[in-house]
């Protein structure tokens, strides 16, 4: 998979919306209980239970999200002991839940750094032109409308998990795909992992083309080992919503600027 750095694509505005989304998805990461354990990839029980908990209460559950069967019982985020050793312990949920806000909380939460980042890498390369064409309100409501497609989509195809889903991908996954729509020639800086990171410049639909078939392969299982911690039809859904709600805006869509020569090392940075 290669990895982008950067789009030659400048915007006409300051992408205040992107910014926000950046700043509230970190900040909500660094609050969430039991989270700063992964840095180390170490948690304690009391960390897993108190997350757990977290994750029941706010994160999107397909099963909850089309049959709406709340659970009986939760992890309360204590830790007891039992016949079969030291867990979490269980019982009645001391909240109201609705399924259908639950879809927005869980964009805002990640299971790691990894996970966190990589997200907000993709954000922040291109959320910025995509806002900068459908203007801040309309960028939020289509990020909004691209996760609860996502989340929704997901849960169709999955609609006896009990899993939570979390995280901003199903969003991001839209923003990828209307900029597949909108820009399909911006060119973007991407590091190709050969011996060493090479750095080489692809057009969009080159890379973004290449994204969207990556999850296709690793929705059907093959490629991976473990495909079920990661929603990748969550993040097709997205993507294709993402496609049919920017089609519209390609008329008027200015095109990205032609780029330069193509070259490689320090030489490129001044470029980009």
């Amino acid at each position: 998979m290669v990895i982008p750095v950067h789009d030659v694509n400048p915007a006409r505005r300051t992408p205040w919306v992107t910014y926000t989304l950046l700043a509230a998805n970190i900040v909500v990461f660094l609050l969430t209980p039991g989270m700063p354990g992964s840095v180390v990839g170490e948690s304690s029980l009391a960390q897993l239970c108190h997350l757990q908990a977290f994750l029941d209460q706010y994160a999107a559950v397909p099963r909850e999200l089309i049959h709406h069967q709340m659970p009986r019982l939760v992890p309360t985020g204590e830790v007891g002991v039992g016949p079969q050793g030291a867990g979490c312990v269980v019982g009645p949920p001391p909240y109201d839940k609705s399924p259908e806000l639950s879809v927005l909380t869980a964009m805002f939460l990640h299971g790691s750094w990894l996970h966190l980042l990589g997200n907000m890498l993709f954000l922040w390369i291109f959320g910025n032109n995509i806002e900068d064409r459908m203007g801040h309100v309309r960028f939020l409501l289509f990020y909004a409308g691209c996760g609860y497609a996502a989340s929704y989509g997901f849960a169709v195809l999955n609609n006896a998990s009990a899993d939570p889903l979390i995280g901003a991908s199903g969003a991001i996954a839209g923003v990828l795909g209307a900029y597949l729509v909108l820009y399909p020639r911006a060119r973007v800086w991407v590091l190709v992992p050969f011996l060493v990171f090479l750095p080489l410049r692809l057009p969009a639909w080159t890379v973004l083309g290449l994204w969207f078939v990556l999850q296709a392969v690793y929705s059907s299982g093959e490629g991976i080992s473990d495909a079920g911690t990661v929603a990748y039809a969550a993040h097709i859904v997205g993507f294709l919503a993402g496609m049919l709600i920017a089609w519209p805006l390609r008329p008027g869509t200015p095109p990205p600027p032609e780029p330069r020569g193509i070259v490689f090392g320090r030489r490129a940075r001044p470029g980009w």
